[in-house]
């Protein structure tokens, strides 16, 4: 098939005669052979000319008629444009099917993997995890000033937590945060907002609220939600190809820590078992049921609902009251009077308490400053 070649060093075109010879294109130009592999042409049609350049010889250049050209190599390139189309679509299959094993993974496999790793993590390395998750928190959540009432409220968690199963030192503390909420720590940190504290009416609910957080400490469940989370961030990092880190990741749980979740399944067992607590102790059981109906009754109200964190991280509170008072029973007081009145005075004193704040804030549509925000239960 006769054409012009021109060989990229000069201007000058020189007459060829072109085969196809397999998968090889030939080019026959002054004396000279040279072969380009079909799966390598760039063909580019203008006017009545093919011309066909190689992508290893950029510089060099095939020019016929494009007639020629179809007659040429035009079924080959048809097929090799067939098998490409057919590696595309296995391509695109192969990372459908790779994403939705990425997703199976994540939603299924690391929950999966999540409680034995967290049963199988080192004392030392959880406690260290939660040192560090500490001091993340208390840059947010600082400890309330009145020391006193915090030194009954540590008493009261080591009371709870010389009956649980747990080599770890359980540290419980009053901070203030804008959320009605109390939460555990990797390796023994319990926090209780100002707001609960405000919120708990007498110091068995309290102690309930305790008691459960410790449960979830002594049953692992702190690090069972945080190697999920941390597990589907380090995956995501993988996938992404970087940008994350798992360095930042773990700084990101650290600031979530207050809001890390756990299944239905650890909430009704840290309830059963908190309850076991108090009556280990001596305890009334009581309160929980209490504490529970009440913020039950919270969940009806729709923007309270939004608005109350501990919702959010220990939801179905009207199932777990009546669960919780199937199994409760009477008991000694958690605090005397006295200490209860301490605990209450541990946190800035306000005119008010939390649920007369959401339910003025909701009503009338408040739209305080940024600066008094703090003072508010803020909604997620």
């Amino acid at each position: 098939m006769a054409a012009r070649f021109y060989d990229g060093h000069s201007a000058r075109s020189h007459p060829a005669d072109v085969v196809l010879i397999g998968d090889m294109l030939e080019i026959n130009a002054d004396s000279r052979t040279i072969r380009w592999k079909l799966r390598e042409l760039s063909v580019q049609i203008e006017g009545d000319d093919a011309r066909v350049s190689s992508r290893k010889d950029r510089d060099a250049r095939l020019v016929m008629s494009d007639d020629d050209w179809a007659r040429l190599a035009g079924d080959r390139l048809d097929d090799q444009k067939a098998a490409r189309r057919r590696r595309e679509i296995w391509l695109v299959g192969g990372l459908t099917a790779a994403a939705a094993g990425i997703v199976l993974f994540v939603t299924v496999g690391v929950p999966a993997l999540a409680k034995p790793i967290a049963k199988a993590t080192p004392i030392g390395l959880e406690e260290q995890m939660g040192r560090n998750f500490d001091a993340q928190i208390g840059a947010v959540f600082p400890r309330c000033e009145g020391e006193a009432g915090q030194r009954v409220l540590a008493d009261l968690g080591h009371r709870l937590a010389a009956r649980a199963d747990t080599p770890f030192d359980i540290r419980v503390r009053a901070v203030e945060a804008p959320m009605i909420n109390a939460f555990a720590l990797p390796g023994g940190p319990v926090m209780v907002t100002d707001d609960l504290i405000a919120a708990a009416e007498t110091p068995d609910e309290l102690a309930a609220v305790i008691a459960h957080e410790i449960s979830h400490v002594e049953q692992r469940h702190v690090m069972q939600a945080v190697w999920r989370d941390f597990g589907i961030g380090m995956l995501l990092d993988a996938v992404v190809g970087g940008g994350t880190g798992a360095g930042q990741q773990a700084v990101i749980l650290a600031g979530q820590a207050s809001s890390l979740s756990y299944d239905r399944a650890a909430e009704r067992e840290a309830d059963a078992r908190g309850q076991a607590l108090l009556h280990a102790e001596g305890l009334s059981s009581e309160g929980m049921a209490a504490f529970f109906e009440r913020l039950g009754k919270m969940e009806g109200s729709g923007a309270l609902t939004e608005a109350t964190e501990f919702l959010n991280t220990h939801p179905d509170s009207g199932r777990r009251a009546r669960a919780a008072r199937a199994i409760q029973r009477p008991g000694a007081a958690a605090l005397t009077a006295e200490e209860w009145a301490t605990v209450k005075a541990t946190c800035s004193a306000r005119s008010d308490g939390p649920i007369d704040r959401l339910q003025r804030r909701f009503r009338l549509g408040d739209r305080q400053s940024t600066a008094d925000q703090g003072d508010q239960v803020r909604p997620d």
